[in-house]
Protein backbone atom coordinates (compact mmCIF):
# COMPACT_ATOMS: atom_id res chain seq x y z
CA UNK A 1 0.00 0.00 0.00
CA UNK A 2 1.26 3.50 -0.57
CA UNK A 3 2.10 5.45 2.61
CA UNK A 4 2.23 8.80 0.91
CA UNK A 5 -0.47 10.77 2.11
CA UNK A 6 -0.01 13.95 0.48
CA UNK A 7 1.51 15.58 -3.32
CA UNK A 8 5.11 16.19 -3.64
CA UNK A 9 5.40 19.58 -2.66
CA UNK A 10 8.69 19.96 -4.19
CA UNK A 11 6.51 19.94 -7.59
CA UNK A 12 3.59 22.08 -6.56
CA UNK A 13 5.53 24.76 -5.31
CA UNK A 14 7.86 24.14 -8.46
CA UNK A 15 5.00 25.13 -10.72
CA UNK A 16 3.40 27.65 -8.73
CA UNK A 17 7.14 29.32 -9.41
CA UNK A 18 7.15 28.98 -13.04
CA UNK A 19 3.86 30.15 -13.30
CA UNK A 20 4.04 33.37 -11.23
CA UNK A 21 7.37 34.18 -13.18
CA UNK A 22 5.52 33.55 -16.19
CA UNK A 23 2.41 36.15 -15.38
CA UNK A 24 5.59 38.41 -14.37
CA UNK A 25 7.83 38.17 -17.23
CA UNK A 26 4.45 38.15 -19.76
CA UNK A 27 3.49 41.77 -18.27
CA UNK A 28 6.82 42.97 -18.64
CA UNK A 29 6.78 41.72 -22.38
CA UNK A 30 3.40 42.85 -23.53
CA UNK A 31 2.98 46.09 -21.59
CA UNK A 32 4.20 48.65 -24.30
CA UNK A 33 2.87 46.43 -27.16
CA UNK A 34 -0.78 45.97 -25.01
CA UNK A 35 -1.36 49.83 -24.54
CA UNK A 36 -0.34 50.71 -28.16
CA UNK A 37 -3.03 47.86 -29.27
CA UNK A 38 -5.72 48.41 -26.72
CA UNK A 39 -4.85 50.46 -24.64
CA UNK A 40 -4.38 49.15 -21.67
CA UNK A 41 -0.60 47.53 -20.74
CA UNK A 42 -2.94 45.14 -18.81
CA UNK A 43 -4.83 43.76 -21.83
CA UNK A 44 -2.42 40.64 -21.92
CA UNK A 45 -1.72 39.70 -18.45
CA UNK A 46 -5.46 40.27 -17.06
CA UNK A 47 -5.64 37.13 -20.12
CA UNK A 48 -2.96 34.90 -19.05
CA UNK A 49 -4.08 35.58 -15.35
CA UNK A 50 -7.41 34.41 -15.99
CA UNK A 51 -6.23 31.58 -17.81
CA UNK A 52 -3.77 30.73 -14.46
CA UNK A 53 -6.57 30.64 -12.04
CA UNK A 54 -8.41 28.18 -14.48
CA UNK A 55 -5.56 26.14 -14.41
CA UNK A 56 -4.40 26.11 -10.94
CA UNK A 57 -8.11 25.11 -9.95
CA UNK A 58 -8.00 22.22 -12.54
CA UNK A 59 -4.41 21.32 -11.10
CA UNK A 60 -6.07 21.45 -7.61
CA UNK A 61 -8.86 19.26 -8.32
CA UNK A 62 -7.33 16.87 -10.04
CA UNK A 63 -4.68 16.16 -8.05
CA UNK A 64 -7.78 14.85 -5.43
CA UNK A 65 -8.99 12.73 -8.74
CA UNK A 66 -7.90 9.04 -8.55
CA UNK A 67 -5.74 8.57 -11.53
CA UNK A 68 -7.31 5.21 -12.12
CA UNK A 69 -10.51 6.32 -13.58
CA UNK A 70 -8.55 7.36 -16.19
CA UNK A 71 -7.42 3.58 -16.88
CA UNK A 72 -10.83 2.47 -18.53
CA UNK A 73 -11.55 1.81 -21.95
CA UNK A 74 -14.60 4.12 -21.60
CA UNK A 75 -12.82 7.31 -20.45
CA UNK A 76 -9.76 6.76 -23.10
CA UNK A 77 -12.33 6.48 -26.45
CA UNK A 78 -14.09 9.26 -25.16
CA UNK A 79 -10.85 11.55 -24.90
CA UNK A 80 -9.69 10.41 -28.25
CA UNK A 81 -12.49 10.52 -29.79
CA UNK A 82 -13.10 14.02 -28.57
CA UNK A 83 -9.94 15.06 -29.40
CA UNK A 84 -10.46 13.97 -32.94
CA UNK A 85 -13.20 15.72 -33.29
CA UNK A 86 -11.56 19.47 -32.35
CA UNK A 87 -8.16 18.83 -33.86
CA UNK A 88 -10.52 17.88 -37.43
CA UNK A 89 -12.83 21.12 -36.28
CA UNK A 90 -10.15 23.70 -36.16
CA UNK A 91 -10.21 23.65 -40.52
CA UNK A 92 -13.88 23.97 -40.52
CA UNK A 93 -13.15 27.71 -38.63
CA UNK A 94 -11.82 30.96 -39.91
CA UNK A 95 -7.90 30.21 -40.15
CA UNK A 96 -5.28 33.08 -38.62
CA UNK A 97 -2.26 33.97 -40.28
CA UNK A 98 -2.92 30.99 -43.13
CA UNK A 99 -3.14 28.44 -40.27
CA UNK A 100 -5.71 26.46 -38.48
CA UNK A 101 -4.59 25.94 -35.05
CA UNK A 102 -7.55 27.22 -33.34
CA UNK A 103 -11.17 27.53 -32.05
CA UNK A 104 -12.63 31.17 -31.52
CA UNK A 105 -15.43 31.72 -29.38
CA UNK A 106 -15.75 35.74 -29.42
CA UNK A 107 -12.94 38.38 -29.71
CA UNK A 108 -10.98 37.03 -27.04
CA UNK A 109 -11.29 33.30 -25.79
CA UNK A 110 -9.64 31.14 -27.75
CA UNK A 111 -9.17 26.98 -27.91
CA UNK A 112 -5.90 24.85 -29.43
CA UNK A 113 -7.19 21.38 -29.13
CA UNK A 114 -3.46 20.29 -29.78
CA UNK A 115 -2.44 21.16 -26.75
CA UNK A 116 -5.30 19.13 -25.13
CA UNK A 117 -3.88 16.07 -27.86
CA UNK A 118 -0.65 16.12 -25.75
CA UNK A 119 -2.14 14.36 -22.32
CA UNK A 120 -4.88 12.45 -24.09
CA UNK A 121 -2.21 10.52 -26.18
CA UNK A 122 -0.07 9.99 -22.97
CA UNK A 123 -3.20 8.84 -21.20
CA UNK A 124 -4.17 6.51 -24.34
CA UNK A 125 -0.34 4.83 -24.57
CA UNK A 126 -0.07 4.70 -20.70
CA UNK A 127 -3.71 2.49 -20.95
CA UNK A 128 -3.03 0.81 -24.05
CA UNK A 129 0.79 -0.31 -23.09
CA UNK A 130 0.37 -1.04 -19.74
CA UNK A 131 -0.87 -4.79 -20.15
CA UNK A 132 0.97 -5.41 -23.05
CA UNK A 133 4.54 -4.67 -21.94
CA UNK A 134 5.61 -8.21 -21.90
CA UNK A 135 4.73 -8.17 -25.78
CA UNK A 136 6.69 -5.27 -27.52
CA UNK A 137 8.15 -7.10 -29.86
CA UNK A 138 4.94 -7.36 -31.62
CA UNK A 139 4.68 -4.73 -33.88
CA UNK A 140 1.33 -5.68 -35.75
CA UNK A 141 -0.55 -6.24 -32.10
CA UNK A 142 1.15 -3.85 -30.43
CA UNK A 143 3.56 -0.98 -31.51
CA UNK A 144 1.15 -0.26 -34.26
CA UNK A 145 -2.41 -0.02 -32.61
CA UNK A 146 -0.45 2.18 -29.88
CA UNK A 147 1.19 4.49 -32.43
CA UNK A 148 -1.36 4.65 -34.78
CA UNK A 149 -3.66 6.80 -33.47
CA UNK A 150 -0.73 9.12 -32.39
CA UNK A 151 -0.25 9.65 -36.16
CA UNK A 152 -3.46 10.52 -37.08
CA UNK A 153 -3.25 12.89 -34.60
CA UNK A 154 0.29 13.90 -35.85
CA UNK A 155 -1.13 14.48 -39.46
CA UNK A 156 -4.10 16.46 -38.42
CA UNK A 157 -1.43 18.89 -36.30
CA UNK A 158 1.13 19.05 -39.41
CA UNK A 159 -1.53 19.82 -41.36
CA UNK A 160 -2.90 22.93 -39.32
CA UNK A 161 0.31 23.67 -39.62
CA UNK A 162 1.88 23.33 -36.51
CA UNK A 163 5.22 21.19 -36.87
CA UNK A 164 6.47 22.18 -33.53
CA UNK A 165 3.46 20.61 -31.54
CA UNK A 166 4.13 17.47 -33.63
CA UNK A 167 7.28 17.19 -32.86
CA UNK A 168 6.76 17.28 -28.87
CA UNK A 169 4.42 14.59 -29.64
CA UNK A 170 6.23 12.44 -31.66
CA UNK A 171 9.41 13.13 -29.09
CA UNK A 172 6.99 12.03 -26.38
CA UNK A 173 5.43 8.76 -28.78
CA UNK A 174 8.88 7.14 -28.77
CA UNK A 175 10.20 8.42 -25.33
CA UNK A 176 7.00 6.56 -23.92
CA UNK A 177 7.16 3.26 -26.29
CA UNK A 178 10.97 3.14 -25.13
CA UNK A 179 10.18 3.06 -21.33
CA UNK A 180 7.46 0.38 -22.29
CA UNK A 181 10.23 -1.70 -23.15
CA UNK A 182 10.66 -1.01 -27.20
CA UNK A 183 13.51 -2.19 -28.79
CA UNK A 184 16.15 -0.26 -30.31
CA UNK A 185 15.75 -1.19 -33.86
CA UNK A 186 12.13 -0.36 -33.99
CA UNK A 187 13.13 3.01 -33.08
CA UNK A 188 15.61 3.43 -35.77
CA UNK A 189 12.58 1.88 -38.27
CA UNK A 190 10.43 3.96 -36.76
CA UNK A 191 12.96 7.75 -37.45
CA UNK A 192 14.02 5.92 -41.00
CA UNK A 193 10.18 6.35 -41.63
CA UNK A 194 9.58 9.76 -40.53
CA UNK A 195 12.50 11.45 -41.54
CA UNK A 196 12.05 11.48 -45.36
CA UNK A 197 8.42 12.96 -44.11
CA UNK A 198 9.86 15.53 -42.14
CA UNK A 199 12.42 16.29 -44.61
CA UNK A 200 10.01 17.02 -47.20
CA UNK A 201 8.08 19.06 -45.02
CA UNK A 202 11.14 21.52 -44.38
CA UNK A 203 12.44 21.75 -47.77
CA UNK A 204 8.92 21.58 -50.17
CA UNK A 205 7.52 24.44 -47.83
CA UNK A 206 8.95 27.62 -48.64
CA UNK A 207 8.46 29.36 -45.58
CA UNK A 208 9.71 26.34 -43.88
CA UNK A 209 12.93 26.36 -45.92
CA UNK A 210 13.62 29.93 -45.47
CA UNK A 211 13.65 28.79 -42.05
CA UNK A 212 16.23 26.63 -42.54
CA UNK A 213 18.23 28.66 -44.51
CA UNK A 214 18.16 31.31 -41.84
CA UNK A 215 18.93 28.59 -38.87
CA UNK A 216 22.31 27.75 -41.26
CA UNK A 217 23.03 31.25 -41.84
CA UNK A 218 21.70 33.71 -39.76
CA UNK A 219 23.17 36.68 -41.15
CA UNK A 220 22.14 36.00 -44.63
CA UNK A 221 18.47 38.00 -44.30
CA UNK A 222 18.43 39.49 -41.36
CA UNK A 223 15.97 41.61 -42.44
CA UNK A 224 13.37 39.16 -43.20
CA UNK A 225 13.78 35.52 -42.59
CA UNK A 226 16.01 35.76 -40.56
CA UNK A 227 15.06 38.58 -38.50
CA UNK A 228 12.97 36.70 -35.69
CA UNK A 229 16.22 34.88 -34.53
CA UNK A 230 18.72 37.88 -35.12
CA UNK A 231 16.23 39.67 -32.91
CA UNK A 232 16.68 36.95 -30.43
CA UNK A 233 20.20 36.85 -30.56
CA UNK A 234 20.91 40.11 -29.64
CA UNK A 235 18.24 39.74 -26.80
CA UNK A 236 20.20 37.29 -24.96
CA UNK A 237 23.56 38.76 -25.60
CA UNK A 238 22.41 42.07 -24.63
CA UNK A 239 21.57 40.79 -21.34
CA UNK A 240 25.21 39.86 -19.92
CA UNK A 241 25.12 37.91 -16.23
CA UNK A 242 22.39 40.19 -14.46
CA UNK A 243 20.03 41.95 -17.45
CA UNK A 244 18.88 45.38 -17.66
CA UNK A 245 16.48 44.88 -15.13
CA UNK A 246 12.86 43.69 -14.89
CA UNK A 247 10.64 46.09 -17.63
CA UNK A 248 13.52 47.94 -19.04
CA UNK A 249 14.31 45.38 -21.94
CA UNK A 250 14.56 47.28 -25.08
CA UNK A 251 14.08 44.47 -27.67
CA UNK A 252 10.34 43.97 -26.93
CA UNK A 253 9.62 47.50 -28.10
CA UNK A 254 8.63 46.46 -31.43
CA UNK A 255 12.25 44.65 -32.49
CA UNK A 256 11.56 41.01 -31.16
CA UNK A 257 8.21 39.82 -32.59
CA UNK A 258 6.13 37.57 -30.10
CA UNK A 259 8.21 38.58 -27.44
CA UNK A 260 5.04 37.43 -24.57
CA UNK A 261 5.05 34.39 -25.95
CA UNK A 262 7.53 32.21 -28.66
CA UNK A 263 10.45 34.11 -27.49
CA UNK A 264 9.31 35.15 -24.04
CA UNK A 265 13.10 33.34 -22.99
CA UNK A 266 14.75 35.65 -24.95
CA UNK A 267 12.83 38.68 -23.19
CA UNK A 268 13.48 37.09 -19.38
CA UNK A 269 17.25 36.94 -20.92
CA UNK A 270 17.48 40.30 -21.85
CA UNK A 271 15.83 41.84 -18.38
CA UNK A 272 17.15 39.05 -15.87
CA UNK A 273 20.70 38.37 -17.84
CA UNK A 274 22.11 34.54 -17.64
CA UNK A 275 21.54 34.24 -13.83
CA UNK A 276 17.89 35.01 -14.50
CA UNK A 277 17.52 32.42 -17.27
CA UNK A 278 19.56 29.87 -15.83
CA UNK A 279 17.46 30.24 -12.59
CA UNK A 280 14.14 29.46 -14.91
CA UNK A 281 15.90 26.71 -16.34
CA UNK A 282 16.59 25.51 -12.79
CA UNK A 283 13.28 25.36 -11.89
CA UNK A 284 12.16 23.10 -14.79
CA UNK A 285 15.23 20.41 -13.85
CA UNK A 286 13.55 20.38 -10.19
CA UNK A 287 10.34 19.34 -11.99
CA UNK A 288 11.88 17.39 -14.17
CA UNK A 289 13.42 15.63 -11.19
CA UNK A 290 10.32 15.11 -9.17
CA UNK A 291 8.83 13.97 -12.47
CA UNK A 292 11.07 11.56 -13.27
CA UNK A 293 11.77 10.35 -9.64
CA UNK A 294 7.62 10.05 -9.55
CA UNK A 295 7.90 7.66 -12.49
CA UNK A 296 10.98 5.29 -11.32
CA UNK A 297 8.87 4.65 -8.01
CA UNK A 298 5.47 4.21 -8.77
CA UNK A 299 4.96 0.69 -8.64
CA UNK A 300 1.42 0.70 -11.44
CA UNK A 301 2.67 0.02 -14.94
CA UNK A 302 0.17 2.37 -15.79
CA UNK A 303 0.85 5.07 -13.32
CA UNK A 304 4.71 5.00 -14.31
CA UNK A 305 3.70 5.06 -18.08
CA UNK A 306 1.24 8.22 -17.78
CA UNK A 307 4.05 10.23 -15.65
CA UNK A 308 6.45 9.64 -17.71
CA UNK A 309 3.99 10.69 -20.93
CA UNK A 310 3.54 14.19 -19.17
CA UNK A 311 6.91 15.01 -17.34
CA UNK A 312 8.55 13.86 -20.78
CA UNK A 313 5.94 16.18 -23.29
CA UNK A 314 7.06 19.15 -20.88
CA UNK A 315 10.73 18.71 -20.80
CA UNK A 316 10.68 18.29 -24.46
CA UNK A 317 8.56 21.25 -25.35
CA UNK A 318 10.90 23.41 -22.58
CA UNK A 319 13.96 22.39 -24.51
CA UNK A 320 12.56 23.29 -28.08
CA UNK A 321 11.34 26.74 -26.93
CA UNK A 322 14.94 27.39 -25.58
CA UNK A 323 16.80 26.15 -27.92
CA UNK A 324 14.88 28.20 -30.66
CA UNK A 325 15.42 31.41 -28.71
CA UNK A 326 19.29 30.70 -28.63
CA UNK A 327 19.35 29.41 -32.45
CA UNK A 328 20.15 25.55 -31.29
CA UNK A 329 16.57 24.95 -33.15
CA UNK A 330 15.40 26.22 -36.61
CA UNK A 331 12.55 28.93 -35.48
CA UNK A 332 9.13 27.25 -34.97
CA UNK A 333 6.10 28.62 -32.98
CA UNK A 334 5.86 26.60 -29.43
CA UNK A 335 5.29 28.31 -26.47
CA UNK A 336 7.51 27.71 -23.23
CA UNK A 337 5.29 25.92 -20.71
CA UNK A 338 3.66 27.72 -17.85
CA UNK A 339 5.89 30.97 -18.79
CA UNK A 340 4.71 32.27 -22.22
CA UNK A 341 1.25 33.91 -22.98
CA UNK A 342 -1.06 31.06 -24.05
CA UNK A 343 -4.47 30.42 -21.98
CA UNK A 344 -4.65 27.03 -23.79
CA UNK A 345 -1.42 25.74 -22.99
CA UNK A 346 -0.80 27.24 -19.62
CA UNK A 347 -4.38 25.75 -18.45
CA UNK A 348 -3.71 22.35 -19.95
CA UNK A 349 -0.21 21.98 -18.93
CA UNK A 350 -1.22 22.82 -15.45
CA UNK A 351 -4.17 20.13 -15.38
CA UNK A 352 -1.57 17.80 -16.19
CA UNK A 353 0.37 18.71 -13.18
CA UNK A 354 -2.52 17.82 -11.02
CA UNK A 355 -2.79 14.76 -12.91
CA UNK A 356 0.89 14.01 -12.11
CA UNK A 357 0.41 15.75 -8.53
CA UNK A 358 -2.05 12.50 -7.70
CA UNK A 359 0.05 10.52 -8.95
CA UNK A 360 3.07 11.23 -6.90
CA UNK A 361 0.27 10.29 -3.32
CA UNK A 362 1.02 6.55 -4.84
CA UNK A 363 4.66 6.56 -4.29
CA UNK A 364 5.75 3.91 -1.58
Amino acid sequence: MAKRVGVDKWLFFTTLSLVTLGLASVFSASAVMAEARFGSPYTFLGRQALWALLGVIAMVVLMRVDYRHYNSKRFIYTAMGITFLLLVGVFAVHGSHATHRWIRFGPFFTFQPSEIAKPVLAMYLAWFLHTRLNAMRDWKHTLLPAAGPAFVFLALIVKEPDLGTALVIFGMLVMVLLLAGMEWRYVLGIFAAVTPVVVALLIFVPWRLARMKVFLHPEADPQGAGFHINQSLIAVGTGGWTGRGYMEGVQKLFYLPEPHTDFIFANISEELGFIGAMFLILLFVVLGIRGLRTVFLLRDPFARLLAFGITITILIQAFFNMSVVVALLPTKGITLPFVSDGGTSLCIMLACIGILLNLTREIE
